[in-house]
């Protein structure tokens, strides 16, 4: 089984990007499952239902949330229902749920979500703690986490701290795709961040001039996404059955 992880979607642009570069890549890797990050898809802050109905027509399985998943109040009224996973180790009573099932060729595939603690300033809890209680009550044939964290040496020591226990463990939130996917000692396959998919030339996809005005002036500014039209879809394909994880990147 061939699973494609694509990386955060950013803005109108990154819905573009999808509808651009999917139909080759199915071709070209055959893949079977689809999992989509989607926490930046509705102007770059959140996802709406639109964006939600979009993404999923586009053959995705499941979409992955996180630190601004529910910067737009529109997602309370449907993330209970949808095919949406937000980080598990938001306290007790947040809206949607940290994992949730794929049925696929009869086996059940946990996709499970867990968002880091260093730097995030949210008031989340552990992810170690959140990541044993879920893994002690699943079913499933195969389990797949995604890390959305800052800092990389968080999101790899939860990856040891899984190694052997999940079949693959992803991490985004930073929007630049590393150069590290490899299958950990016990078999845990594994990537740091997946990168972004969205505009090329903007700045994690922002709108470069705004960001750079911010960095030379010190001054808060409110970043909008980028309307540039070269564009790009980062991502990764686990290969299950070979036990192998490699990086995906296209672009214009």
């Amino acid at each position: 089984m061939k699973l494609l992880w694509v990386g955060d979607v950013y803005g109108s642009r990154g819905l573009e990007s999808l509808k651009r570069f999917l139909p080759a890549l199915k071709r070209d890797l055959a893949y079977h499952l689809l999992v989509i990050n989607g926490e930046n898809v509705a102007d770059g802050l959140g996802i709406r239902m639109e964006d939600y109905k979009t993404i999923m027509s586009l053959g995705t399985h499941m979409i992955t949330l996180g630190n601004h998943g529910f910067s737009k109040r529109d997602v309370l009224a449907f993330i209970d229902d949808a095919n949406l996973v937000r980080p598990l180790n938001y306290p007790h009573g947040t809206p949607g749920q940290g994992v949730r099932l794929i049925n696929y060729n009869g086996q059940r595939i946990a996709v499970m979500s867990v968002m880091g603690r260093v730097f995030m300033h949210d008031p989340l809890d552990n992810p170690f703690v959140a990541l044993d209680t879920a893994l002690s009550n699943l079913e499933a044939d195969r389990t797949i986490v995604e890390v959305h964290a800052e800092a990389t040496s968080e999101k790899l020591a939860i990856a040891h701290y899984l190694d052997g226990r999940v079949d693959a463990v992803v991490g985004t939130h930073t929007h630049v795709q590393t150069n590290d996917a490899m299958r950990l000692p016990k078999g845990t396959l594994y990537m740091t961040d997946l990168g972004m998919t969205g505009v090329k030339y903007g700045i994690l996809g922002a709108d470069k001039d705004k960001v750079m005005h911010k960095f030379l002036t010190g001054m808060p500014v409110r970043l909008q996404p980028s309307e540039d039209t070269v564009l790009q879809l980062n991502a990764a394909l686990l290969d299950f059955e070979a036990g192998t994880i490699r990086p995906i990147h296209i672009s214009d």
